[in-house]
């Protein structure tokens, strides 16, 4: 549903509770960012936490910090898969993670911790930053800064993870230096690719995932 930029709060509303309690419906999802006279964090808690498929609402928030037993962000679920599919097991690794969005780096600290990593939480008032990434077994990155990471902020063997996407001179680029990080790293993501695609794919596993327990709940 495509809607004008200057639609009323009253009328974005109406749209979400239609969705809400129309059973054809599955999942729903509100693209951010929002036009300035709308609160996102409101709007995105108007939708049932049963069709959220972004895990944006507060129950899904919630349930993240407490469990992850709620619908995983995207981006988050994402990350765990590429870490999963790697066999790489976090559990008592130190993992510090650039960028304090509610989108990313909030959950995904949430949901680490709830994998026994030990988690670094560093944003734009972090003082000494390479002092928080140079011995971390895990570098996750998404600060929206183009190659605000190079190959003097991690150890060598470091795993690193991209989530930026940034435009430089008309080419796209991630928040780390790629090419001088490449052959320091056990494993790192590329910009384009990498998280990317893996949050597009979550979104239709999440979406999935609300269908099967509708179904199990009868």
């Amino acid at each position: 549903i495509k809607c004008d930029e200057n639609i009323t709060k009253t009328e974005l509303v109406a749209i979400i509770r239609e969705l809400n309690f129309d059973e054809n419906i599955t999942g729903i999802l509100v693209q951010a960012p929002l036009p300035s006279h709308l609160n996102e964090n409101e709007i995105f808690n108007l939708i049932d936490p049963n069709k959220d498929v972004d895990g944006f609402n507060n129950y899904n928030s919630g349930s993240l910090f407490k469990d992850n037993s709620g619908i995983i962000p995207c981006t988050v679920k994402g990350i765990g898969y590429l870490l999963n599919y790697y066999n790489i097991d976090v559990a008592s690794k130190d993992v510090t993670i650039i960028g304090r969005s509610n989108i990313v780096g909030k959950p995904l600290a949430s949901y680490l911790i709830n994998k026994d990593a030990t988690v670094t939480l560093c944003h734009s008032k972090t003082n000494d930053l390479k002092s928080k990434t140079i011995n971390a077994d895990i570098v996750i990155v998404a600060a929206g800064h183009p190659k605000l990471i190079d190959d003097t902020y991690v150890k060598d063997g470091a795993i690193v993870i991209d989530v930026g996407i940034n435009k430089v001179d008309g080419k796209l680029c991630g928040d780390t230096d790629f090419d001088k990080l490449k052959d320091k790293c056990s494993y790192i993501t590329p910009v384009p690719g990498g998280v990317g695609p893996m949050t597009v794919a979550m979104l239709m596993d999440n979406l999935v995932e609300i269908a099967e327990r509708r179904s199990l709940n009868g």
